[in-house]
Protein backbone atom coordinates (compact mmCIF):
# COMPACT_ATOMS: atom_id res chain seq x y z
CA UNK A 1 0.00 0.00 0.00
CA UNK A 2 1.41 3.36 -0.88
CA UNK A 3 1.81 5.43 2.91
CA UNK A 4 2.77 8.38 4.00
CA UNK A 5 4.04 8.57 7.78
CA UNK A 6 4.39 11.76 9.36
CA UNK A 7 6.54 12.75 12.59
CA UNK A 8 9.39 10.55 13.00
CA UNK A 9 9.83 11.16 16.78
CA UNK A 10 11.15 8.55 19.03
CA UNK A 11 7.65 6.27 17.89
CA UNK A 12 7.18 7.52 14.86
CA UNK A 13 10.75 6.82 13.50
CA UNK A 14 10.40 2.70 14.13
CA UNK A 15 6.70 2.68 13.60
CA UNK A 16 7.34 4.11 10.32
CA UNK A 17 10.46 1.42 9.70
CA UNK A 18 8.28 -1.34 10.43
CA UNK A 19 5.50 0.04 7.48
CA UNK A 20 8.53 0.01 5.55
CA UNK A 21 9.76 -2.96 6.40
CA UNK A 22 6.14 -5.13 6.02
CA UNK A 23 6.55 -4.36 1.87
CA UNK A 24 4.71 -0.47 1.93
CA UNK A 25 6.26 2.02 -0.01
CA UNK A 26 6.32 4.29 2.95
CA UNK A 27 7.13 8.28 1.86
CA UNK A 28 8.12 10.50 5.28
CA UNK A 29 8.29 13.80 6.47
CA UNK A 30 9.30 15.32 9.60
CA UNK A 31 9.54 19.04 10.78
CA UNK A 32 13.67 18.38 11.24
CA UNK A 33 14.86 17.10 7.41
CA UNK A 34 18.04 15.70 8.74
CA UNK A 35 15.72 13.17 10.78
CA UNK A 36 13.75 12.26 7.55
CA UNK A 37 17.17 11.95 5.77
CA UNK A 38 18.41 9.09 8.40
CA UNK A 39 15.27 7.38 8.20
CA UNK A 40 15.57 6.80 4.77
CA UNK A 41 19.44 6.35 5.24
CA UNK A 42 18.17 3.28 8.03
CA UNK A 43 14.83 1.91 6.34
CA UNK A 44 14.75 3.02 2.21
CA UNK A 45 11.67 4.71 1.20
CA UNK A 46 11.60 7.89 0.43
CA UNK A 47 10.85 11.76 2.02
CA UNK A 48 9.63 14.50 0.84
CA UNK A 49 10.00 18.40 2.35
CA UNK A 50 6.15 18.70 2.43
CA UNK A 51 3.19 16.99 3.57
CA UNK A 52 1.39 17.44 0.69
CA UNK A 53 4.56 15.98 -1.03
CA UNK A 54 4.53 12.92 1.13
CA UNK A 55 1.03 11.86 1.00
CA UNK A 56 0.48 12.62 -2.56
CA UNK A 57 -1.83 9.71 -3.64
CA UNK A 58 -0.90 8.20 -0.38
CA UNK A 59 -3.31 5.07 0.34
CA UNK A 60 -2.51 5.24 3.93
CA UNK A 61 -1.73 8.66 6.22
CA UNK A 62 0.01 7.95 9.24
CA UNK A 63 0.70 10.33 11.68
CA UNK A 64 2.55 11.15 15.38
CA UNK A 65 2.72 14.48 16.28
CA UNK A 66 2.62 16.96 18.98
CA UNK A 67 -0.94 18.15 19.89
CA UNK A 68 -4.21 18.82 18.74
CA UNK A 69 -3.09 21.50 16.81
CA UNK A 70 -0.51 19.56 15.23
CA UNK A 71 -3.12 16.97 14.09
CA UNK A 72 -5.07 20.05 12.64
CA UNK A 73 -2.27 21.33 10.65
CA UNK A 74 -1.13 18.43 9.23
CA UNK A 75 -4.66 16.30 8.38
CA UNK A 76 -5.55 20.08 6.53
CA UNK A 77 -2.97 19.87 4.35
CA UNK A 78 -2.80 15.86 4.07
CA UNK A 79 -6.50 15.47 2.43
CA UNK A 80 -6.59 17.52 -0.82
CA UNK A 81 -3.74 15.78 -1.53
CA UNK A 82 -3.71 12.14 -0.94
CA UNK A 83 -5.81 9.58 -2.51
CA UNK A 84 -9.55 9.52 -2.68
CA UNK A 85 -10.83 6.81 -0.30
CA UNK A 86 -7.35 6.97 1.79
CA UNK A 87 -7.68 6.68 5.41
CA UNK A 88 -5.70 8.66 7.62
CA UNK A 89 -4.45 6.79 10.89
CA UNK A 90 -3.56 9.21 13.70
CA UNK A 91 -1.40 7.94 16.08
CA UNK A 92 -1.23 11.17 18.11
CA UNK A 93 -2.67 11.13 21.95
CA UNK A 94 -4.87 14.06 21.81
CA UNK A 95 -8.73 15.08 22.86
CA UNK A 96 -11.48 13.17 21.82
CA UNK A 97 -13.03 16.08 20.17
CA UNK A 98 -10.10 16.61 17.56
CA UNK A 99 -10.75 13.27 16.53
CA UNK A 100 -14.45 13.63 16.01
CA UNK A 101 -13.34 16.94 13.63
CA UNK A 102 -11.03 15.53 11.45
CA UNK A 103 -13.23 12.42 11.24
CA UNK A 104 -15.95 15.26 9.97
CA UNK A 105 -13.62 17.18 8.07
CA UNK A 106 -12.06 14.03 5.83
CA UNK A 107 -15.65 12.60 5.12
CA UNK A 108 -16.64 15.41 3.94
CA UNK A 109 -13.96 15.33 1.03
CA UNK A 110 -14.23 11.83 0.66
CA UNK A 111 -11.39 10.33 2.48
CA UNK A 112 -11.81 8.61 6.55
CA UNK A 113 -10.14 9.45 9.60
CA UNK A 114 -9.55 6.93 12.37
CA UNK A 115 -7.49 7.96 16.11
CA UNK A 116 -5.15 5.00 16.92
CA UNK A 117 -3.59 6.42 19.94
CA UNK A 118 -1.11 3.99 21.19
CA UNK A 119 0.63 2.46 24.25
CA UNK A 120 4.01 0.39 24.70
CA UNK A 121 6.25 3.44 24.68
CA UNK A 122 9.13 3.32 22.79
CA UNK A 123 10.51 0.08 23.76
CA UNK A 124 7.01 -1.43 22.26
CA UNK A 125 7.64 0.87 18.96
CA UNK A 126 10.73 -0.43 18.20
CA UNK A 127 10.04 -4.44 18.79
CA UNK A 128 6.90 -3.61 16.72
CA UNK A 129 4.92 -4.71 20.16
CA UNK A 130 2.39 -1.64 20.75
CA UNK A 131 -1.24 -2.04 21.74
CA UNK A 132 -3.20 0.06 19.31
CA UNK A 133 -6.51 1.22 20.16
CA UNK A 134 -8.53 2.83 17.81
CA UNK A 135 -11.72 4.57 16.75
CA UNK A 136 -13.42 5.34 13.94
CA UNK A 137 -15.79 3.43 10.72
CA UNK A 138 -15.46 -0.15 10.62
CA UNK A 139 -14.80 -0.68 7.29
CA UNK A 140 -11.72 2.13 7.34
CA UNK A 141 -10.81 0.17 10.39
CA UNK A 142 -10.70 -3.27 7.91
CA UNK A 143 -9.00 -1.65 5.62
CA UNK A 144 -5.98 -0.06 7.24
CA UNK A 145 -5.72 -2.81 10.33
CA UNK A 146 -3.54 -5.10 8.37
CA UNK A 147 -0.93 -2.38 8.22
CA UNK A 148 -1.05 -1.45 11.63
CA UNK A 149 0.12 -4.90 12.62
CA UNK A 150 3.36 -4.34 11.35
CA UNK A 151 4.47 -2.52 14.73
CA UNK A 152 1.34 -3.93 17.28
CA UNK A 153 0.76 -6.39 19.54
CA UNK A 154 -2.76 -6.07 20.13
CA UNK A 155 -5.15 -3.91 17.88
CA UNK A 156 -8.65 -3.01 18.66
CA UNK A 157 -11.72 -0.92 17.31
CA UNK A 158 -13.28 0.46 20.42
CA UNK A 159 -15.91 2.46 18.68
CA UNK A 160 -16.81 5.21 16.69
CA UNK A 161 -14.50 8.49 16.01
CA UNK A 162 -12.89 9.72 19.91
CA UNK A 163 -13.62 6.36 21.27
CA UNK A 164 -9.71 5.53 20.71
CA UNK A 165 -8.76 8.60 22.25
CA UNK A 166 -10.95 8.49 25.13
CA UNK A 167 -9.63 4.66 25.82
CA UNK A 168 -5.80 6.17 25.62
CA UNK A 169 -6.95 8.14 28.38
CA UNK A 170 -8.20 5.20 30.42
CA UNK A 171 -4.63 4.10 29.51
CA UNK A 172 -3.34 6.94 31.09
CA UNK A 173 -5.83 7.47 34.36
CA UNK A 174 -4.71 3.33 35.03
CA UNK A 175 -0.65 3.79 34.65
CA UNK A 176 -0.75 7.43 36.77
CA UNK A 177 -2.18 5.55 39.44
CA UNK A 178 -0.06 2.70 39.63
CA UNK A 179 3.02 4.17 39.41
CA UNK A 180 2.28 6.17 42.53
CA UNK A 181 1.21 3.22 43.85
CA UNK A 182 4.81 1.58 43.14
CA UNK A 183 6.49 4.79 43.86
CA UNK A 184 5.36 4.83 47.43
CA UNK A 185 5.96 1.01 47.96
CA UNK A 186 9.24 1.27 47.25
CA UNK A 187 9.39 4.45 49.26
CA UNK A 188 7.65 2.69 51.97
CA UNK A 189 9.99 -0.60 51.45
CA UNK A 190 13.59 1.72 51.99
CA UNK A 191 12.34 3.73 55.00
CA UNK A 192 11.15 0.12 56.70
CA UNK A 193 15.03 -0.63 56.35
CA UNK A 194 13.62 -4.08 54.08
CA UNK A 195 16.08 -5.15 51.07
CA UNK A 196 13.58 -3.43 48.12
CA UNK A 197 15.03 -6.11 45.57
CA UNK A 198 13.88 -9.11 47.99
CA UNK A 199 10.40 -7.08 48.29
CA UNK A 200 9.97 -6.91 44.71
CA UNK A 201 10.85 -10.86 43.92
CA UNK A 202 7.85 -11.03 46.90
CA UNK A 203 5.11 -9.21 45.82
CA UNK A 204 5.71 -8.92 42.08
CA UNK A 205 4.49 -12.58 42.19
CA UNK A 206 1.41 -11.81 43.93
CA UNK A 207 -1.64 -9.64 43.59
CA UNK A 208 0.35 -6.20 43.44
CA UNK A 209 2.15 -7.32 39.86
CA UNK A 210 2.22 -4.77 37.52
CA UNK A 211 4.30 -4.05 33.98
CA UNK A 212 4.91 -0.46 35.66
CA UNK A 213 6.50 -2.76 38.79
CA UNK A 214 8.30 -5.55 36.79
CA UNK A 215 9.94 -3.01 34.72
CA UNK A 216 10.68 0.37 36.29
CA UNK A 217 11.16 -1.24 40.29
CA UNK A 218 14.98 -1.22 39.80
CA UNK A 219 15.44 1.95 38.26
CA UNK A 220 13.53 3.71 40.53
CA UNK A 221 14.82 2.58 43.23
CA UNK A 222 18.37 3.58 41.80
CA UNK A 223 16.92 7.04 40.64
CA UNK A 224 17.60 6.57 36.90
CA UNK A 225 15.02 7.93 34.94
CA UNK A 226 16.58 9.20 31.55
CA UNK A 227 15.00 6.77 29.50
CA UNK A 228 11.32 6.37 28.54
CA UNK A 229 7.71 8.13 28.92
CA UNK A 230 8.17 11.90 29.35
CA UNK A 231 6.30 13.30 32.30
CA UNK A 232 6.02 16.26 29.69
CA UNK A 233 4.27 13.90 27.39
CA UNK A 234 2.16 12.54 30.50
CA UNK A 235 0.93 15.74 32.16
CA UNK A 236 -0.25 16.44 28.28
CA UNK A 237 -2.15 13.38 28.02
CA UNK A 238 -3.52 13.54 32.17
CA UNK A 239 -4.46 17.44 31.15
CA UNK A 240 -6.61 15.42 28.15
CA UNK A 241 -8.30 13.10 30.48
CA UNK A 242 -9.20 16.13 32.87
CA UNK A 243 -10.54 17.88 30.93
CA UNK A 244 -12.83 15.02 29.40
CA UNK A 245 -13.57 14.14 32.86
CA UNK A 246 -14.74 17.71 33.07
CA UNK A 247 -17.43 17.54 30.75
CA UNK A 248 -18.75 13.60 30.87
CA UNK A 249 -18.67 14.23 34.85
CA UNK A 250 -16.65 11.52 35.22
CA UNK A 251 -14.55 11.95 39.18
CA UNK A 252 -10.60 11.61 38.68
CA UNK A 253 -9.81 12.50 42.24
CA UNK A 254 -6.55 10.18 41.88
CA UNK A 255 -5.71 11.14 38.76
CA UNK A 256 -5.75 14.97 39.57
CA UNK A 257 -3.88 14.57 42.73
CA UNK A 258 -1.17 12.53 40.64
CA UNK A 259 -1.12 15.15 37.88
CA UNK A 260 -0.31 17.48 40.83
CA UNK A 261 2.58 15.28 41.95
CA UNK A 262 4.35 15.41 38.33
CA UNK A 263 3.95 19.11 38.09
CA UNK A 264 6.36 18.79 41.25
CA UNK A 265 8.66 16.62 39.22
CA UNK A 266 8.79 19.14 36.54
CA UNK A 267 9.42 21.75 39.03
CA UNK A 268 12.14 19.60 40.30
CA UNK A 269 13.79 19.85 36.49
CA UNK A 270 12.24 16.38 35.79
CA UNK A 271 10.53 17.49 31.96
CA UNK A 272 12.13 14.62 30.64
CA UNK A 273 12.68 12.03 33.28
CA UNK A 274 10.43 9.16 32.73
CA UNK A 275 7.20 8.83 34.47
CA UNK A 276 8.59 6.29 36.99
CA UNK A 277 10.31 9.44 38.73
CA UNK A 278 7.25 10.18 40.85
CA UNK A 279 9.60 8.50 43.23
CA UNK A 280 12.08 11.42 43.12
CA UNK A 281 9.57 13.47 45.06
CA UNK A 282 9.16 11.33 47.95
CA UNK A 283 13.08 10.33 48.31
CA UNK A 284 14.11 14.05 48.12
CA UNK A 285 13.51 16.08 51.33
CA UNK A 286 11.33 18.98 51.62
CA UNK A 287 12.69 21.81 52.65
Amino acid sequence: MKTAFIGLGVMGFPMAGHLQAAGNAVTVFNRSPDKAARWVERHGGASRPTIAEAVAGAQLVCLCVGNDDDVRDVVAQALPAMEEGGVIVDHTTTSATVAREMDAAARTVGRWFVDAPVSGGQAGAENGQLTIMVGGDPAAYARVEPMLAAYAKAIRLLGPSGAGQLTKMCNQIAIAGVVQGVAEALHFAKRAGLPTDDVLAAISKGAAQSWQMENRWKTMSEGKFDFGFAVDWMRKDLGIALAEAAVNGANLQATALIDGFYGEVQGMGGHRWDTSSLVARLETPKS
